[in-house]
């Protein structure tokens, strides 16, 4: 069975209603990424990072998997299918992805600061100082914060390096470290980009460029994967 690595980004958690990480002012909700989102700012003001995440929990909490984290997930039935992605909600698995790698940690779970490896499933719950995991130390946000390390590049570039199929949906493939994984796999891989703003640099490369949302590029991508391998997945009305 081929194997299909997907990469997905902030456009597709924005279809579902979440706002990306930086907005043409360059606040986040408001706030100057400086202040929410970097060590710096924790040790400055865990308080405030702490609700700034909490927020962004309730946001992903109310938010919906669209049509495209739907098809993604449709697609396991015909292919192996790794989702690497750099968005920190849980839609992909909501939508009922199985296999899915994120690169920027998850904001629905929690993270030790005196222990890196113990992680907290939140569920319902949102973290405020004081809330500690089993051996006393604070939580914090499961999120790789500006300046940070990526601990799950290694693993997602040795996934991309396997890929018959590569699928980029809703990034630019401008920012790196992320961006750098588009142009790890097989030189015989079959490589498609789907965002309504494709890059002229992305344009001029071996990817096949569909400019569209990607609500509406990738269900009929995966339709036409799925017919190429022998499967019709028919039409859904949600996706």
């Amino acid at each position: 069975m081929q194997r299909v690595v997907v990469l997905s980004g902030a456009g597709v958690s924005a279809e579902s209603g979440l706002k990306t990480f930086r907005g043409s002012d360059g606040l986040w909700e408001g706030h100057r990424v400086e202040e929410v989102a970097t060590p710096e700012a924790w040790i400055a003001d865990p308080d405030r990072v702490l609700r700034f995440y909490n927020e962004r929990r309730k946001q992903v909490r109310s938010a919906q998997p669209n049509a495209a984290h739907k098809a993604l997930s449709a697609l396991e039935r015909c292919f192996e299918v790794d989702v690497i992605t750099q968005n920190v909600d849980d839609l992909h698995e909501r939508a009922g992805s199985t296999r899915v790698l994120h690169l920027h940690g998850e904001v629905m779970v929690g993270r030790s600061t005196i222990d890196s490896t113990c992680l907290i499933e939140l569920g319902e719950n949102d973290i405020t100082i004081g809330d500690t995991c089993p051996a006393g130390g604070q939580l914090r946000p499961h999120v790789v914060w500006f300046g940070e390390d990526v601990p799950a590049m290694a693993a997602a570039a040795d996934i991309v390096s396997q890929a018959d199929i590569l699928l980029c949906v809703g990034t630019s493939l401008q920012v790196y470290p992320a961006a750098s994984l588009a142009f790890l796999a097989p030189d015989e891989a079959r490589r498609i980009v789907v965002d309504p703003d494709i890059p002229e640099s992305i344009v001029r490369t071996a990817f096949e460029c569909i400019a569209k949302p990607a609500s509406q590029g990738v269900p009929d991508v995966v339709r036409e994967l799925a017919r190429d391998s022998g499967i019709d997945l028919g039409d859904h009305d949600d996706w």
